[in-house]
């Protein structure tokens, strides 16, 4: 089968342990069994948020900081990258594209689902209670919903989180 006959799979990535995990499981049951003949093209997809939707509605001053905001912002970007990269490397799986956009996760990974016709997507679970997830949003229930394809939500067991 070759490479362009395979499925796309989407992973999002941001810098949480949940999305670590994520990543790690879904290596281990997709990539890994199958050597260099496995069934998907790997596609990490960390979303950056705007320096302004970082900031928010702080109000004078906050021109000043819109540069140091997009620097740190980048930062993270490239560590949630590299972190990717590794793990993906230590796990043999080395023919993967990853891909930093600039936006809200939810809509930025449904976007990129589109663009690369993914037939599923793999994204984390923070495990925000109800409350949490109506203030902040759940970037996992917003793709199950929205998504065109099969959505994988991976929940970390407890005893694998640093911080409980």
């Amino acid at each position: 089968m070759a490479s362009t006959d395979k499925q796309v799979m989407v992973i999002g990535m941001d810098e949480s342990e949940q999305s670590t995990y994520a990543l790690e499981w879904t290596l281990d049951h997709f990539f890994t069994p199958y050597a260099s003949n496995h069934p998907f093209n790997l596609v990490i997809v960390h979303s950056k948020p705007t320096p302004a939707s970082v900031i928010g509605l702080a109000g004078l001053g906050s021109a000043e900081v819109l540069p140091f905001v997009e620097t740190d912002l980048k930062k993270i970007a490239a560590r949630v990258i590299g972190k990717a990269k590794e793990i993906c490397t230590s796990k043999s799986v080395n023919n993967v594209k990853v891909e930093v956009v600039e936006g809200d996760a939810r809509n930025v990974l449904c976007e990129a689902v589109e663009k690369h016709h993914a037939s599923v997507l793999v994204v984390g679970s923070h495990g925000y209670g109800s409350i949490k997830r109506a203030v902040l949003g759940s970037v996992s229930d917003y793709c199950a919903h929205h998504a065109n394809c099969t959505v994988t939500i991976v929940k970390t067991p407890k005893h694998k989180l640093k911080h409980t």
